[in-house]
């Protein structure tokens, strides 16, 4: 005999309101993928730093063509609320205060990955191409590497390109921008 467990999934709205009421607080490491509350790994020191200097690199290189938000979430859809390490997103004097980002707000979103790599490139990156988000990139810093991923479909990203220490990326809404992998990687 086999038992069979029921899960209840939350929306998006269900999720701020656990929120309001404080059963979800600020500070709580969670984000809503398909519905679940999932608890986000700890940040180490190389995750920080790698994000630190992701921010650093394109508030340089763009400077207000995006605002260049931090672990902040992005609704996806009405069961998902990521929190991607770094959102490349479209201008709005209001810094989106009216309402969190969307995938049509989002130019770049990065996740960078150590002991999560398995979640974010299995779980997060499906999630990320199934709601359009144009371009998303996976920075790997055990090995050393950044995975572009780019033309979304519901099944994936239908472009996935490696580049490794010593190689130039660009981003596809600014190709006239150059980056070096090492400067990302440290």
């Amino acid at each position: 005999m086999s038992i069979q467990l029921v899960t209840r999934r939350f929306t998006v709205e269900q999720y701020h309101q656990m929120n309001e009421a404080g059963i979800i607080l600020e500070d709580d490491r969670v984000e809503l993928i398909n519905g679940e509350i999932i608890e986000m790994s700890p940040i180490g020191r190389k995750h920080s730093a790698c994000v630190n200097r992701l921010n650093s690199l394109f508030s340089d290189l763009l400077g207000k063509r995006v605002i260049v938000a931090v672990q902040n979430p992005i609704i996806l859809d009405n069961l998902s609320e990521p929190q991607p390490d770094i959102s490349l997103l479209k201008p709005r004097a209001d810094f989106y205060e009216s309402g969190h980002p969307q995938a049509q707000d989002t130019f770049l979103l990065i996740e960078v990955a150590d002991s999560s790599f398995e979640y974010d490139r299995d779980i997060k990156i499906p999630l990320y191409a199934a709601n359009g988000i144009v371009e998303v990139w996976l920075v790997d810093i055990i090995e050393q590497k950044i995975i572009v991923y780019r033309q979304p479909t519901e099944n994936g990203y239908s472009e996935i390109k490696t580049f490794q220490r010593g190689e130039i990326l660009d981003i596809l809404v600014f190709p006239e921008i150059k980056i070096k992998v090492d400067s990302i990687l440290g």
